[in-house]
């Protein structure tokens, strides 16, 4: 649930173009970076220095060579061509790929305190058109960590994530009713069709729950006209702002992609506002009649005063963004891989019906007794990582990576699917092998990854604000399908590949039989 709305955006920038030559590394904020002060940077090369393709070559490779939706693989073309960093320019964007944990690790250790994910120009434009507040995509420096620091608690902590447990559970129990509805319509009675979509709607109703304290129906065989419209305007605004970002301010009253994209954030922030102000209203009357208000993220959040009104509506809803298809899209996957591998899915329903046997409802306290379940997420998002790019956009200083000197300012994209799919850092890296993890926390094994070269949810300041909830989403919803059922593939079914849309999501549907267990 990386929360993934940050995490989403890895290519959403107005990357800016000017550099400067090596020579001058003074910073703007008046100090100066460790490496810099220690570097003469006359030796140094300079952006222009990196190798990289043109936006000629970039153009063959996207709708020539059928790279447009497979951008993942893409990565690997280029760091075979241009080594470990290189530059790419397309439109507005000017990026430095990084396709090596060292790389990565080195970006990390200069960051500083305030980074930047990627600059979304086009959502501060929005917020400014309708006075809104901004939001951890938006804000930036102090600003944004003062929001982070309020939110953190709420969400990183153990025992605050343990809390939504309950909530949790009511989600996956619709869930498995859902399951079990479609598999009985189809025409085998065990088939469940096109599985990813339904898995969205388990997202986007259990990250709801939590953040809005109510529950929108988004399992339910009648879904609600605002529940429907909340993700339609979703889908629409996430879809939208890429291709926003490719055209320049002067055509906003000239072609209609704008005006969607406004018109799809108004619905988001009116639905948002209107559960967040439902919330409050019961808070006030809990209030006025002496009794003490119940709740757990949004009520805390409102009580506490922490942020103003204007920001809680805005974090709250940026938070949904984020906190959907990460559950949603490695749950697919997973349950891909497990049907096609019956002695993995075996070992998983073994672990699972040892701690919880008679399909007992796991608790947080179980979990830590499951790390097969817990290996089978990893690898999971191993192999399919759900941002399979990110970005670090360096806002305090300038950064030194590999004798390159980069000034404050330059993007930088984080090659996390080639790095996952490393042959130097991971032994058959396109095998599905959850055992990988378990070899890796044996006391004196040597398990020889990078640290940098698996950080699904991202590392550092900026790395996923929703990572508990996000694990604890995916673990009880697995551990439950596993108890109920047995996963297979229709017969003669081929094999699904990924495809990138911003996110690495499956490129054909995931058709699977759920057989029940005794």
């Amino acid at each position: 649930m990386v929360f993934r709305a940050a995490a989403r955006f890895p290519l959403r920038a107005s990357w800016t173009g000017v550099f400067r030559r090596p020579g001058a590394c003074s910073t703007g904020s008046g100090r100066r970076n460790l490496n810099v002060q220690t570097t003469d940077c006359r030796k140094l090369k300079s952006i222009d220095d990196l190798p990289g393709p043109s936006t000629c070559t970039t153009l063959y490779w996207l709708f020539v060579k059928g790279y447009a939706d497979k951008s993942h693989l893409l990565q690997g073309v280029q760091k075979r061509l241009y080594g470990p960093i290189w530059r790419s320019r397309f439109g507005p964007f000017d990026l430095v790929n990084l396709a090596s944990p060292e790389l990565l690790a080195q970006l990390i250790r200069q960051e500083g305190r305030y980074p930047v994910r990627a600059n979304l120009p086009h959502w501060q434009e929005y917020r400014d058109l309708r006075g809104q507040a901004y939001g951890l995509h938006v804000n930036k420096g102090p600003e944004w960590h003062q929001i982070r620091s309020i939110l953190n608690p709420k969400m990183l902590k153990p025992k605050e994530a343990s809390a939504y447990a309950p909530v949790i559970h009511q989600v996956v129990a619709d869930l498995l009713d859902r399951i079990e509805l479609l598999r009985r319509r189809s025409p085998d009675r065990v088939t469940v069709s096109d599985l990813a979509p339904e898995l969205y709607k388990f997202g986007f109703e259990g990250i709801s729950a939590i953040l809005f304290e109510t529950r929108l129906g988004c399992l339910q065989e009648e879904i609600p006209r605002d529940t429907l419209r909340f993700i339609s305007a979703v889908n629409d605004m996430l879809t939208l702002s890429e291709t926003v970002m490719l055209f320049p301010r002067w055509s906003r009253g000239v072609l209609p992609f704008w005006s969607r994209f406004v018109q799809a954030w108004d619905n988001i922030s009116d639905i948002a506002k209107a559960l967040i102000d439902q919330r409050l209203t019961e808070i006030e009357s809990w209030v006025r009649g002496g009794e003490p208000a119940e709740g757990m993220f949004l009520t805390d959040l409102l009580l506490s005063e922490q942020l103003s009104r204007s920001e809680v509506y805005v974090s709250v809803t940026e938070l949904l963004l984020g906190g959907v298809d990460t559950t949603s899209n490695t749950l697919s996957w997973a349950l891909y891989q497990l049907a096609r591998d019956g002695r993995v899915q075996e070992r998983l329903y073994g672990e699972v019906n040892s701690v919880c046997p008679g399909k007992r409802e796991p608790t947080t306290a179980d979990l830590s007794r499951m790390p097969y379940l817990k290996a089978v997420i990893k690898e999971t998002l191993r192999l399919y990582p759900v941002v399979p790019g990110n970005g670090r956009l360096v806002s305090e200083d300038e950064v030194i990576l590999d004798g390159y000197w980069f000034p404050k300012e330059t993007q930088f994209h984080l090659c996390h699917y080639t790095i996952c799919h490393d042959e130097a850092e991971f032994v058959n890296p396109e095998n599905f092998e959850p055992e990988r993890w378990l070899r890796a926390e044996t006391p004196g094994s040597r398990f020889p990854h990078h640290p940098h070269s698996f950080i699904p949810f991202g590392v550092g300041v900026r790395a996923c604000v929703g990572k508990r909830v996000a694990e604890l989403e995916m673990y009880f919803a697995l551990s439950r399908l596993v108890q109920h059922y047995e996963v297979q593939p229709e017969d003669d079914a081929p094999m699904v590949e990924p495809k990138t849309r911003t996110l690495l999501v499956p490129g054909a549907p995931i058709n699977l039989r759920f057989l029940c267990r005794a």
